[in-house]
């Protein structure tokens, strides 16, 4: 072989080599990164190539799937009653992606999740078996009594509704919605839709039941009330308190009167002082308690984490480094301190359940094609937050509170209800902006345990009503009421 050959076929050999190297690199190094990237179009043209599992409410699908003509993305999801069950549902959206449940479980959905495999002959040759169904936890006549609790007003807000005994999410509206099916596809029109949808100033794309943090008023008076009973502050819900109203605030000028006639909560009992939600006695009893036990207890019921059940929720918040001032504020609900609808549903559930809060949980359980189970959930604690005795006596004040004060409007003839109302100030100037109104309750059967409990947040702030209207027990409680009464007649 001449010179001039061997070159040529050194240099050919090396470019064969570089080639081989190259497609090796690729297909062991790169082939994850590029196979995640979202612009290979070969991603989405597999993952609405047919039709995907559904999420379940009630034994039924909410959800389906429709061919799209003439698109190389073959199909597109559909949405039964979506506004209702967008919080739920979340969105899958060729253009826009996923959100909610349709993001955590979209492997099981797509039928990609390697559970859903028949046996090793699929995962050899790669065939995908149909998608699976996520079957929730939701009760469809509570979820419907809160979602047009709150539509029937015209509010902007949210409800939770729990299974204190198990931490199921038995409701989680959220108003202004939107429905998910509106830009399912890619066309101009869907992206246009999503873009207004984002641009709304009520936020309807926003979660309100999870996603977003609220002072809660009076309601954190349920979780000062066991604070300062779980750490010896208060001994006797009976006996008067010696607090004077209107409250002096420590440290400064201020004092805080009370919507009802301040003779009428001045050195009231804790048991009275939760009937009027009495500023004075549980301002003092936060302070007594001190901001660490304040904390601790709080933290117990779920403050200060982030919840996943499956689908992550905001953390809701009792501040660090709070002064004596803003350490008394949080026993009203005021100051620095925020929560979600969901946490405030963890609390009154946590008291329903005798002071120990169980983890919430969206999902019921994973079911395979062939609608075989692949995956359980099981009822989970999130930790006692209170003691059994503590719990009993907040009951105590709660369920009075219904019968015989400002949660009247939450009475169900024949069953124990607890609740507690509340309005929140917030903002720069809390004279110009409308208070939140708040309600939180909880329903016992004829045994003492109690399947149901609810949280209701209302922003009134475009509402048509006096701002003297405001309140937790007129707006709040009759979508409470509704919502137990729901789950009650399902004999839950």
């Amino acid at each position: 072989m001449n010179k001039t050959l061997r070159h040529t076929a050194l240099f050919l050999g090396a470019l064969l080599f570089a080639l081989l190297a190259r497609v090796t690199w690729i297909q062991f190094v790169d082939a994850e990164t590029l196979a995640k990237d979202p612009n290979n179009r070969r991603n989405l043209i597999e993952a609405f190539g047919g039709p995907r599992g559904d999420i379940i409410v009630g034994g039924r699908p909410i959800t389906g799937s429709v061919p799209v003509p003439g698109s190389d993305l073959a199909y597109k999801r559909t949405y039964a009653q979506g506004a209702m069950y967008a919080p739920i549902t979340g969105y899958l959206s060729q253009a826009q992606g996923a959100t909610m449940l349709e993001g955590v479980h979209r492997d099981v959905l797509s039928g990609t999740d390697p559970r859903l495999r028949a046996g090793a002959l699929d995962a050899l040759t790669g065939v995908r078996p149909r998608g699976g169904d996520v079957v929730t936890t939701i009760d469809p006549a509570a979820q419907k009594a809160a979602y047009e609790g709150l539509t029937a007003i015209g509010a902007k807000g949210a409800v939770v509704a729990l299974d204190p005994r198990t931490g199921r999410i038995l409701a989680m509206a959220s108003t202004p919605s939107y429905d998910p099916g509106a830009f399912a596809g890619q066309s101009r029109a869907e992206g246009e839709a999503f873009t207004r949808l984002g641009q709304d100033k009520d936020k309807p794309l926003s979660n309100r039941a999870i996603r977003e943090a609220y002072p809660p008023g009076s309601t954190f008076k349920i979780l000062t009330a066991a604070a300062a009973l779980e750490h010896g502050t208060v001994t006797d819900i009976d006996t008067a308190s010696g607090i004077p109203a209107p409250y002096p605030l420590p440290d400064s000028t201020t004092k805080i009167g009370n919507v009802v006639p301040d003779a009428q909560c001045d050195k009231a009992s804790m048991k009275t002082a939760m009937q009027w939600s009495c500023n004075n006695v549980f301002l003092d009893a936060a302070l007594k308690t001190g901001v660490d036990k304040m904390r601790e207890t709080a933290e117990k019921f779920g403050f200060n984490q982030e919840q996943f059940m499956p689908v992550r929720t905001s953390a809701s918040v009792y501040p660090e480094q709070l002064d004596r001032p803003q350490t008394a504020l949080t026993g009203m609900g005021q100051g620095s301190l925020t929560s979600t609808p969901l946490q405030m549903a963890m609390v009154a559930a946590g008291i329903a359940n005798g002071g120990t809060v169980m983890k919430p949980h969206l999902v019921d359980r994973i079911n395979g094609p062939d609608l075989a189970t692949i995956e359980k959930a099981e009822p989970r604690p999130h930790g006692r937050a209170v003691s059994e005795r503590t719990a009993k006596k907040v009951q105590e004040m709660m369920e009075h509170t219904a019968r015989e004060g400002t949660a009247e409007g939450a009475r169900i003839p024949g069953v124990v209800v607890g609740a507690k109302p509340g309005t929140a100030q917030h903002g720069a100037d809390v004279r110009d902006e409308r208070p939140y109104a708040w309600f939180v309750s909880y329903a016992k059967q004829g045994d003492g345990a109690s399947p149901v409990a609810v949280a209701v947040f209302i922003d009134p702030k475009d509402m048509d009503i006096s701002r003297s209207d405001i309140g937790g027990g007129r707006l709040g409680a009759p979508i409470a009421k509704a919502v137990m009464n729901a789950v009650l007649k399902q004999g839950a």
